[in-house]
Formats: C-alpha cells, structure tokens, sequence
C-alpha cells in the first residue's frame, strides 16, 4: 500500500467515526425535541445547528410531518448509517487497490 493508500485508509476511519458522532448528535436532537432545553446553552445551540439546515432541507424536498411527529431526522439517520456502512468501505477498497 502507498502512501496514497494509507491516507486513504486513515481518511475512511476519520470518516467513520464522524458519522458515528453524527448520528448521535442527530439522536440528540431528536431526543430535544420532546423537552424544551434552554436555547441559549452553547450545547443546545450546537446541536441545532448540526441537524436542523439538513433536516430542513429533508423536509422541503419530502413530506415528513405526520400529524405531530417529524420523520426527517428519522429519514436523516436511516441515509447516515447507510453512508457510515458505503463510504469507508468503498474507501479502504480503494485504498488496498492503490
């Protein structure tokens, strides 16, 4: 394996864990939604602004709203997971070609 390789390899991990902290702050967010946090704590505020410009945009292109219930971070986790389980994958076989 080249150095182009191992990059690739430790850019598929870097990745990995990223979607997995992702996912969680997306759970997170979810889990928010049912209390009423204080909106001006940083923490809160992060979280936010990680899910809510792409839950949006889920939310314009489909109809997520059943009744009460938003179903865009629920849509948003199913296409996390399913890029946490492609994307490093079709990485670390590309980096094992090179």
């Amino acid at each position: 394996m080249s150095g182009a390789g191992i990059f690739l390899a430790w850019f598929a991990k870097i990745l990995g864990i990223a979607l997995t902290i992702y996912f969680w702050v997306i759970f997170a967010r979810a889990l928010l939604s049912w209390f009423r946090p204080n909106p001006y704590n940083p923490v809160i505020r992060l979280v936010y602004r990680l899910v809510d410009p792409v839950t949006y945009r889920i939310a314009r292109i489909l109809p997520t709203r059943i009744g009460m219930i938003d179903l865009a971070p629920f849509i948003l986790m199913i296409a996390v997971m399913i890029l946490q389980e492609l994307l490093p994958r079709l990485l670390l076989q590309l980096a094992a070609r090179i």
